[in-house]
């Protein structure tokens, strides 16, 4: 799973309806549908952002799920492309995959369009799914001896991409060709990062393939993004986290803090984001929060 459970962090009193407590100065926000965004929220271009980190049960596919819906629920028309064998955002966003006639895997492997393969959301008409199933498994080795094997994201995205203000890919966790294929199509990198011990481990190595990435196949590509998760306020270990990634990673680092919390931890086994299963909880008062700064820093 690409969702680490909470642990029986307590944290359900604070997220019965009603409150609006949060963890963090950052992260509290309107816990109001916010509409069509203002002008300024609009992205000039497609964002295609890649959300990747090689290390398993980091909120990689929370975040692609529910920063994704965020978005749509701001009206900018957003497609989440699941990238990761074990299809958690497809199933995270209602999906069931044992039921869909063609997912990502024919998109790469079998030049089936893109197009042809996306299921609009029922819970906002903005709100887009590429799936993914367990035949994305083998996915790895069959690409070995494509053409241009780095790039068949990148190619099956051009008819589709102008459609759309954003493009999240939830990247499995490894730094396989799956994620070189998804660097290889996006235009920023976004990396969540846990607030726990050895939250940096392994980044040197991500940070280091994005410069390749960015060298050899895909010069637009930028690290734009790090977003802070699993931050539970009861520990001093969070808070040292997140000042070494802020000092790390400067002004890359959003503002908004994602708590640890049950409710993020549930919504996926009912098929819906968290605003959709607890629209009043922490975890969904700091996704529309985390939504708002991205789409704020859209240029």
């Amino acid at each position: 799973m690409a969702q680490m459970p909470d642990n029986g962090a307590p944290d359900e009193p604070h997220e019965r309806e009603g409150s609006s407590t949060a963890p963090d100065a950052d992260t509290p926000g309107s816990m109001e549908r916010t509409g069509p965004p203002p002008v300024g929220d609009v992205p000039r271009a497609t964002r295609i952002m890649a959300i990747a980190n090689q290390k398993g049960g980091v909120g990689k596919t929370t975040t692609a799920v529910n920063l994704g819906a965020c978005l749509a629920e701001r009206g900018l028309k957003t497609l989440v492309i699941d990238l990761d064998p074990q299809a958690n955002a497809s199933t995270g966003l209602g999906i069931d995959v044992r039921a869909v006639d063609a997912t990502i895997y024919d998109v790469l492997l079998h030049g089936v369009d893109l197009a042809s393969v996306v299921v609009p959301s029922d819970s906002d008409p903005n709100l887009f799914t590429a799936p993914a199933n367990l035949d994305l498994a083998g996915a790895e080795i069959e690409l070995v001896p494509a053409f241009s094997r780095e790039l068949k994201l990148r190619q099956a995205l051009e008819p589709v991409r102008a459609d759309y203000d954003y493009i999240l890919v939830d990247c499995p966790p490894s730094l396989g060709l799956l994620t070189v294929n998804a660097l290889a199509a996006a235009t920023e990198v976004l990396v969540p990062i846990q607030c726990e011990y050895y939250a940096l481990e392994g980044l040197g190595q991500l940070v280091h393939n994005v410069d390749l990435v960015q060298k050899n196949l895909n010069p637009a590509l930028s690290l734009s993004t790090i977003v802070l998760v699993m931050y539970d306020a009861r520990t001093k270990l969070a808070d040292q986290v997140a000042q070494e990634v802020r000092s790390h990673f400067g002004d890359a680092v959003c503002r908004t803090i994602i708590p640890r919390s049950v409710r993020l931890s549930e919504a996926p086994s009912f098929g819906q984001s968290i605003i959709g299963f607890d629209p009043r909880s922490r975890g969904a008062i700091a996704y529309r929060e985390l939504a708002k700064e991205v789409s704020h820093g859209a240029t």
